[in-house]
């Protein structure tokens, strides 16, 4: 590790290399008592990544739930334009698929993001939870009467993409390929690979990009000729001050949508279910009274999964993190906020390693530490997640995880592979 001459606190050696793709491989106990070391040093620790651009070659991490807010809520500051994820995404790729909202700054961002909102009406919003109702219990019923062994192919990765694609207004015929494309263009996300694979995969997932890109493409303009009351629709047909989304920004949004909304809450219902079952008193609580704890325990499995892992900022300019006095950041210097470090940062959560269905307040940053990027679809997970634990626990209140999760080592998403259920 070395200093970049800003003051960082580098001393003594921090506990583990957080650039290190092999930190990502260790067991979970040992990567959250590495980020509990670095959450007890003053300020943050400045790690060194040779694969890395622009001044100092590597990255602050702030661990801390009172940095990761401070840097998600000064975003004149902090910057998401030159990209959020590791590595950044290149120019030529941003040219070609158009910019994810993740890697925007305003004044874009925002004009995106007000067309997006105009989107979401109420009427929309409405129709989307009566959709969760009757997708969930469709899944559920399909556990009853086939039987299934994995949780994330047969309900937790089920639920949200029908719910997304119904919305969106996608066809049944195409979902499948739809499906298969997204889980082509992100499943090595964040993942450490062997160099042949390194070379080999980001071109499956830029031509599975494509294919999905087109796919909503076509879509757009279907329904710029004949309107329906879906979401797409309502996007290419939105005007705000004379703008509606492009057919690229569609695409780009459509992705977003996907890969974000379906990923996240899959992970987030997988850990969940799995969590309840290695906590049986929890469960037992829940289940006592659904209407009472339900809510709560969505917020506890968000907070204490953290479905993804972190974002990066670049500096706009000179910072002092804390206020005056507190750790100088230089202009074009890299941050990365590690959103489940911060949920678990004892001067915010009481016992921050236990699960607590009860806990509260409970201000976790699992869709982000508030500002512009917050997640837009916080309130959908939210409803999704309630809505398929009610009717499961209702209907199934025997359900739990046979083992230990499946997971895929990565440095950017809590993501489950597999998690075998018994019922």
């Amino acid at each position: 590790m070395g200093t970049p001459g800003t003051g960082t606190v580098t001393e003594p050696g921090p506990p583990a290399d957080l650039a290190d793709p092999l930190f990502w491989r260790q067991p979970a106990p040992a990567r959250a008592a590495a980020f509990a070391e670095l959450r007890r040093r003053p300020g943050p620790v400045f790690f060194g990544d040779p694969t890395a651009k622009g001044p100092g070659r590597g990255f602050h991490a702030l661990v801390r739930h009172a940095d990761v807010v401070e840097a998600s809520r000064t975003p004149a500051v902090f910057l998401s334009g030159p990209g959020v994820t590791t590595p950044e995404p290149a120019r030529w790729v941003r040219l070609l698929f158009g910019d994810s909202m993740v890697n925007l700054d305003d004044p874009r961002h925002a004009q995106l993001r007000r067309i997006v909102s105009k989107a979401f009406t109420p009427r929309l919003l409405a129709r989307a939870e009566d959709d969760i109702r009757r997708v969930a219990g469709r899944l559920v019923d399909q556990v009853v009467e086939q039987r299934p062994t994995d949780f994330v192919t047969a309900v937790a990765a089920e639920l949200p993409f029908q719910v997304i694609c119904n919305m969106m207004g996608i066809p049944e015929e195409p979902r499948r390929a739809i499906l298969d494309q997204v889980n082509h263009a992100s499943e090595h996300t964040g993942v450490a690979r062997p160099l042949r694979s390194r070379i080999r995969i980001p071109g499956r997932g830029l031509r599975a990009l494509a294919r999905m890109q087109g796919m909503v493409a076509e879509l757009g303009r279907e329904r710029r000729r004949r309107p329906t009351d879906d979401l797409v629709s309502a996007l290419v047909t939105a005007d705000v001050d004379g703008r509606r989304l492009t057919g690229r920004e569609l695409g780009a949004f459509f992705s977003l949508l996907l890969v974000a909304g379906v990923e996240t809450t899959r992970n987030a219902l997988a850990h969940g279910l799995h969590l309840l079952t290695a906590h049986p008193e929890q469960r037992a609580l829940l289940l006592g009274d659904l209407d009472r704890h339900l809510g709560g325990a969505v917020d506890e499995i968000v907070r204490h999964s953290t479905p993804i892992i972190q974002f990066r900022r670049t500096l706009a300019t000179d910072h002092e993190l804390g206020g005056p006095g507190g750790t100088l950041l230089r202009a074009g210097e890299k941050v990365v906020l590690f959103f489940g470090s911060a949920n678990r940062d004892e001067a915010v959560f009481t016992d921050p390693d236990a699960f607590d269905i009860t806990r509260s307040p409970n201000p976790h940053l699992g869709f982000g530490g508030g500002g512009p990027h917050y997640c837009l679809g916080a309130h959908l997970a939210r409803q999704e997640m309630k809505v398929l634990y009610r009717e499961l626990f209702t209907r199934l209140p025997e359900v739990h995880s046979l083992g230990e999760p499946e997971l895929i080592p990565s440095n950017f998403d809590h993501r489950v592979r597999a998690l075998r259920f018994g019922y």
